[in-house]
This record gives C-alpha cells, sequence and structure tokens, in this order.
C-alpha cells in the first residue's frame, strides 16, 4: 500500500505545525501553510513532478512568511492593559533582589508580584532595593537592574 503524495505533504505541515509549537517564532506555521498549498494542489494535479511541488512550496511559503508575519505578530501580540508596551512599562519601577545579583552576572527579582530574572554591573545582595533601567537587547526576559540609592528612595 502507497501513501498518496499529498497525505505526506499535509504531514509534513502537520510536523511544521508541531515544530511551531515547540519553537515559537511565528515563522514555521508559513511553511506548514505552504505544505497545505502543495497537498491541496497535488491532490488535484497528482502527476506534478516532486521539482514542480518543492517549487510551489517554496514559493507559496516564503510568500506567506513576508505577507502575513507582521499582520500575523501584530493581532496576536496583544497590548497590555494601559495599552502600552509591556517592556516599555517596567523601566523606572522598584524591586526587590531575591536571589544575588553577581557583577555583570544573573540573579532574581521580584516586580510587581513576579519573578524576573535580573542582571547588573555591580554586585547586588539579595533583599536589596533596586531600580529597572531597562531589558537586556538580547533577551526582553532579562531585566537590568541598578541599586537605588537613598537619593532615588527619597524622590518616590
Amino acid at each position: 500500500m502507497t501513501i498518496p503524495l499529498y497525505l505526506i505533504w499535509f504531514l509534513i505541515g502537520i510536523g511544521f505545525l508541531i515544530g511551531e509549537m515547540m519553537v515559537p517564532g511565528f515563522i514555521l506555521i508559513f511553511f506548514a501553510a505552504g505544505s497545505w498549498v502543495v497537498a491541496g494542489t497535488v491532490f488535484f494535479l497528482p502527476e506534478l513532478e516532486l521539482t514542480t511541488q518543492l517549487i510551489i512550496f517554496i514559493v507559496s511559503s516564503l510568500v506567506l512568511l513576508f505577507t502575513l508575519r507582521r499582520y500575523g505578530l501584530n493581532t496576536f501580540k496583544g497590548q497590555s492593559k494601559s495599552g502600552v508596551d509591556e517592556e516599555f512599562s517596567k523601566i523606572g519601577q522598584k524591586a526587590v533582589v531575591t536571589e544575588a545579583i553577581d557583577a555583570d552576572g544573573y540573579g532574581e527579582i521580584q516586580l510587581d508580584g513576579t519573578f524576573w530574572r535580573a542582571t547588573a554591573d555591580v554586585q547586588i545582595e539579595k533583599d536589596q532595593r533596586v531600580v529597572v533601567e531597562g531589558q537586556e537587547a538580547n533577551n526582553s526576559m532579562v531585566l537590568i537592574v541598578k541599586p537605588l540609592t537613598k537619593n532615588s528612595d527619597a524622590e518616590s
């Protein structure tokens, strides 16, 4: 018994969809859609050569990726309750160090009831208060903090 070619392309699309669930980046889903475009094409034109199928897959996947990714990211990204991007709303907020932060290393802070990974230029001990300066460029889940000085404490 041979498996129909359109079913193979459909299953390849399912594989890409599973990959998108494991590594969310909103890219593999377009390759899944490209696989399904080929599956539909092969269903109606079963005599299509493999080279033509691969060309249809690559072209349809890339066209979908470049035309719909930005729209999809804007649609599924969402906004915080305040309407401000979440990444910028943390800057300037005060937090408490829950796990000591090594100089140019990592530790943990508690901010708004949530634990965040944090880094700083200087050593900061546990239970010390800090202020958020920003986020790491390569990882938006890591906050850059500095120790809260007496002057900063008096301003708030």
